[in-house]
């Protein structure tokens, strides 16, 4: 997917893009792969392939949830490694509030100085795991949204995410192919953590790029004081009956 053929595919959506919002692109794409170089962010760096497989398979969420790409609304990025989903969302609808969090300091350094040369606003970067910021008073059920892509089994990224999510909001995992089998095992532990899955939709990219789908977790009620476990035990010991 070239980048002019990424701007059509969102004007179809009803999307168009300023010149700024282009040129943004185009600097995350420049960053992305020269940082890439001396850091290893991902194993995706030809053109076409970011645009398709990083930038759009982001906004796809916002197709998803219209919410996303028109309200104001605050939303966290747990692991979101080089900024997916959250910048290339964040570009589209610039009054959303990101908070990402991300256990690795070089990529949060990345993404500093990535958020300035796009001139981005109310982006806060959060050094930490998953499961401390969970539990952090600042950070713990106070966000409209809470987003992760693939960074583990459903049932860890329930633990990792859910606790963070304010009733009413919304944790959306995005999987791949496997998703309906990892909702079955994750069952027990968004009961546990106060959720209920709301809604999953399946959504096939262009080029033959795959299935992407959405599981919607809506948040009922308030996550018991022990959740999210220390460290490294969501991983081990994930919930399940």
């Amino acid at each position: 997917m070239k980048p002019e053929e990424f701007f059509e595919a969102l004007a179809q959506k009803g999307i168009e893009l300023s010149d700024v919002q282009k040129e943004q692109f185009a600097t995350y794409f420049h960053e992305l792969v020269e940082t890439n170089k001396v850091m290893n962010l991902t194993s995706i760096t030809d053109e076409d392939q970011v645009y398709l497989k990083h930038f759009y398979d982001s906004i796809v969420l916002g197709f998803v949830d219209e919410k996303i790409l028109n309200e104001e609304l605050t939303l966290c990025d747990v692991g979101s490694g080089a900024g997916f989903p959250s910048l290339p969302l964040k570009i589209i609808n610039p009054k959303l509030k990101i908070t990402i969090v991300d256990s690795l300091n070089k990529r949060i350094k990345f993404l500093e100085g990535l958020v300035n040369k796009l001139h981005l606003t109310d982006v806060s970067l959060v050094h930490g795991r998953a499961e401390e910021v969970g539990k952090n008073p600042q950070f713990r059920e106070k966000f409209d949204v809470v987003t992760a892509r693939a960074v583990a089994a459903m049932n860890v990224l329930t633990e990792f995410c859910l606790p963070l999510v304010k009733i009413g909001g919304q944790f959306v995992a995005m999987k791949s192919e496997k998703a309906p089998e990892e909702v079955k095992n994750a069952q027990y532990a968004i009961e546990t953590l106060g959720g209920a899955i709301k809604q999953q939709e399946s959504v096939e990219l262009p080029n033959d790029a795959g299935i992407r789908n959405f599981i919607f977790v809506e948040k009922i009620s308030k996550t018991p004081k022990k959740y999210p476990r220390k460290p490294g035990t969501p991983a081990k010991k994930p919930l399940v009956k």
